[in-house]
């Protein structure tokens, strides 16, 4: 009797470690050119990249380009793993996918002369214990803000890491700021850094909603803390908006 609840017990722990697992999250900028062959980039996108990384089970990839009309244009690709195994399977995944080589004909003849982008830029990261799922938004949400937070040190970055699962991600809760994703940086540029993503229907929710947050009792008390000071030296923003065949 004893040695079934234990191995009940030690499935049940099992199950929750499973379960708990942080994801790990691939973020791509692709650079636009005026006049790219852009159309190729996004059929290749919608119709081949995506629906292979479906079959291979990684599913509320984000697709996103920057608000506005810059030159040059910025598309923002989210991916969620489950771990970063899992990230090297689909990598083998793909390569043996029939399917995917097939429907991604027509944009590896895309020209030297005319490309779909100048380059693209690949970082990734470890989701915050506070935060080890990415959260699929409400629906109608429009409005994504993307920040980077840079740290002097990697000892400054994992200290405002701290900040947020120590009590920052329950205060963004209580005021409406709308977690996607948070994320260690582990490669790519501006490291040693932090990542995450916030979805809100429109601007005016998103400033209504920081508004709260800046006056929020726990926010002024947890941020003069000094285990927290000169957690970040610089903060990169920018705002984007969902593609049509984005799964988030």
């Amino acid at each position: 009797m004893n040695i079934k609840i234990n191995i009940l017990s030690f499935l049940l722990l099992f199950s929750f470690i499973m379960t708990a697992q942080n994801e790990y999250y691939e973020l791509r900028t692709y650079i636009i050119p005026y006049n790219a062959a852009e159309k190729g980039l996004h059929n290749y996108l919608s119709k081949s990249l995506l629906p292979a990384l479906n079959r291979q089970g990684v599913k509320n990839i984000g697709v996103f380009e920057t608000i506005g009309q810059p030159t040059p244009k910025e598309l923002v690709l989210l991916i969620p793993y489950n771990d970063i195994a899992t990230y090297g399977k689909v990598l083998k995944g793909l390569t043996k996918d029939n399917v995917f080589q097939e429907n991604k004909v027509g944009y590896d003849a895309i020209t030297f002369s005319r490309p779909a982008y100048t380059r693209f830029t690949s970082s990734f990261y470890f989701a915050f214990d506070g935060l080890p799922k990415l959260i699929v938004p409400e629906k109608g949400s429009q409005l994504f803000e993307l920040r980077t937070y840079e740290g002097y040190s990697e000892d400054a970055v994992q200290r405002k890491t701290n900040m947020f699962n120590d009590g920052e991600l329950t205060i963004f809760e209580d005021t409406g700021l709308h977690s996607v994703f948070f994320g260690s940086q582990v490669s790519g540029p501006l490291m040693p850094a932090l990542t995450y993503m916030l979805a809100f229907k429109d601007m005016e929710e998103r400033n209504r909603n920081w508004n709260k947050f800046s006056i929020h009792p726990e926010w002024k008390r947890i941020s003069i803390l000094p285990e927290y000071a000169n957690t970040v030296s610089d903060i990169k923003r920018i705002f984007l908006k969902p593609l049509s065949y984005s799964q988030l």
